[in-house]
């Protein structure tokens, strides 16, 4: 088994990392990378400072050098898609679905062959799976986190900013290996494998604001309907402000000083400054402009709540909170965290499908061939306690 040193306060240098910034270092740089049969990968974005957040840099770290690509600064990305795509080169992430999201959003780039650090850490039962924890695990340094909330979009990035993005990859190739090792030993490669391959159909992200989005804050705090109305208008005012700033909607006005507004009902600035969470600086910049939608609300027609979905059926409940104590159980023998075993998602197809046997399985997101072999019969011996 690999042994670790103690985690030291300060980490060594890291070696120099190689800035690609215009399409010619891209080109070569994915030349370089088409000779590799393993790649660290991993994306800053800047979702805590723009309205509609976008991948800001993208790290890359072969088991010899890292490089940091900008893609402000790179009309043309898609020189990068035939890597992702490439079966014979295996794609090293740490909690791997933000970045797989974004930059299929961004990029409309596929990934196959991809292992995840953190999913191979929880199979193996690992509790402590932050990124920084793992390295201090496997390789016994303590990592600087304390750039983790920069403006991953401003420009130039500060020497520590990119130092701390560069590692969060270099280290990726050791962490796999360390948990192909672990993996192989417990005997969860196939099961770890499977999962990983689960990654590849995470869908693109999406940004939708929803006009109804005002019900899920008012609902919970039981507004009256007219609070709803001027809720509704706060919560569209802040959302156009939000746009026209390029900033997320918290940073405009938090979601629980727009229920304040609304359960208050004020006319005055003196009467809008009691809200909570409304700052006198807040107040002078927005007040007039909340006291016009306060009294937007208060002429508005009543809002209607959206139409909900039906509740689950009660048969289709009992099933799968049958199947998700036989999880539970699983999950305790083995000490991992319950969803290792089997999603819930997967869980709450099984009870509303039904299946007479394994082949009637297949068709199941989240069970795949390994976890039909593992546990399959276990499922149907619950599923068949229910049949009619």
């Amino acid at each position: 088994m690999t042994t670790t040193s103690q985690p030291t306060t300060v980490p060594p240098p890291l070696p120099p990392v190689r800035l690609i910034a215009t399409g010619e270092q891209l080109r070569r740089a994915v030349e370089m990378m088409a000779k590799e049969t393993l790649i660290a990968v991993d994306t800053e974005s800047n979702s805590l400072y723009a309205y509609q957040e976008r991948v800001c840099l993208i790290q890359i770290s072969t088991r010899t050098q890292d490089l940091i690509i900008d893609p402000f600064l790179i009309r043309d990305m898609s020189p990068l898609a035939p890597i992702f795509a490439d079966p014979s080169i295996e794609k090293v992430f740490h909690a791997a679905t933000y970045d797989l999201m974004t930059m299929k959003r961004d990029y409309g780039f596929t990934f196959v062959n991809l292992f995840d650090t953190l999913i191979a850490a929880r199979i193996c039962g690992v509790k402590l799976i932050g990124l920084n924890n793992l390295v201090s695990l496997v390789v016994g340094i303590e990592l600087d986190k304390s750039h983790q909330r920069d403006n991953w979009g401003a420009r130039p990035l500060s020497a520590n900013s990119l130092r701390y993005a560069q590692a969060d990859t270099h280290y990726l190739p050791r962490l796999r290996d360390y948990f192909v090792e672990r993996l192989t030993e417990l005997d969860y490669w196939k099961e770890a494998h499977e999962t990983f391959n689960d990654l590849v159909h995470l869908p693109a992200s999406v940004h939708q604001f929803d006009p109804d989005g005002f019900w899920r804050l008012g609902k919970p705090q039981r507004l009256k309907p007219r609070q709803m109305a001027v809720l509704r208008e706060v919560y569209l005012w802040r959302e156009e402000q939000a746009k026209r700033a390029n900033t997320p909607p918290f940073k405009i006005v938090q979601d629980k000083s727009l229920v304040a507004v609304a359960s208050m009902l004020p006319t005055t600035l003196d009467a809008l400054a009691k809200a909570e969470g409304l700052s006198a600086a807040l107040v002078r910049r927005y007040g007039d402009a909340l006291l016009k939608a306060v009294q937007r609300g208060n002429q508005a027609d009543l809002p209607k709540q959206p139409v909900q979905e039906p509740p689950p059926d009660p048969f289709v409940v009992e099933v799968y909170t049958a199947l998700r104590e036989w999880r539970k159980g699983r999950a305790e023998t083995r000490g991992v965290e319950a969803d290792v075993i089997i999603a819930r998602e997967a869980l709450w197809s099984l009870a509303e499908q039904m299946p007479l046997n394994l082949d009637a399985m297949r068709d199941i997101p989240g069970l795949g061939e390994w976890r039909q072999q593992v546990y399959g019969e276990e499922l149907l011996a619950v599923l068949n306690r229910f049949k009619k």
